[in-house]
């Protein structure tokens, strides 16, 4: 089941990289931005991150956190962040059960072989827990790796 637009997001319970627990309703009030990376230490998800670190700071100038959520471990993600020099959690999903709450765990294809994986999707989240607004496949406009944070700076306004 895909979620669209204005529905409530699902709540989940998890760890960081670093083994702090994490409920996203914990941060009710807040704006939050969710996206799902394919896997720690890929290129592209490499690339992704470091647009959010490289514009964290009007993230957080304009009230928004961001996390990053992918399957992996602790070990993987605590790399993959100190490696990329990211300033926000790494959210484990081990066995994709978030993805599979938020539909992003799907089919894909690749050399002519299918397979179940992470679709590369990005949901904003407002203050009341409520979807805003997705980036990916039946979203505004698809995840674009090198500006993805520039994407969502843009769409919600927040050049400073």
């Amino acid at each position: 089941m895909m979620l669209k637009k204005r529905d409530n997001a699902p709540d989940f319970e998890t760890t960081t990289q670093s083994g702090q627990k994490f409920k996203l309703s914990d941060q009710k009030g807040k704006k939050i931005v969710l996206y799902w990376y394919v896997k720690d230490n890929t290129k592209g998800c490499q690339a992704e991150s470091a647009s959010f670190r490289d514009r964290y700071s009007e993230f957080q100038e304009n009230g928004i956190e961001v996390f990053g959520i992918a399957p992996g471990s602790e070990k993987t993600h605590k790399n993959f962040k100190e490696k990329n020099n990211l300033p926000f959690p790494l959210l484990l999903d081990e066995n994709h059960e978030i993805a599979e709450k938020y539909g992003v765990w799907q089919k894909k294809k690749m050399y002519g072989r299918e397979y179940m994986g992470i679709q590369r999707t990005t949901f904003l989240i407002d203050e009341d827990g409520k979807i805003d607004d997705i980036f990916g496949p039946g979203g505004v406009a698809k995840v674009k790796t090198k500006e993805h944070a520039d994407q969502i700076i843009e769409h919600w306004n927040l050049s400073l």
